[in-house]
């Protein structure tokens, strides 16, 4: 098969954009996944700084 054949370049491209997609949808995910952990530890944070100030007041 000739790889200059305007199917073959298709073809090609198409694997590509998939490829490109795929990535895109596992890099999508995996930040997702990092935004949650990152907001769960700052929810903790802040109610560990919370009750702190409200004992300082007591």
């Amino acid at each position: 098969m000739d790889l200059t054949s305007p199917a073959s370049m298709a073809n090609s491209i198409f694997l590509i954009n998939i490829l490109i997609l795929i990535g895109m949808l596992a890099g999508g995910i995996y930040l997702f996944v990092l935004i949650v952990k990152v907001s769960r530890r700052g929810i903790k944070a802040l109610d560990i700084y919370i009750n702190k100030n409200e004992e300082v007041k007591k």
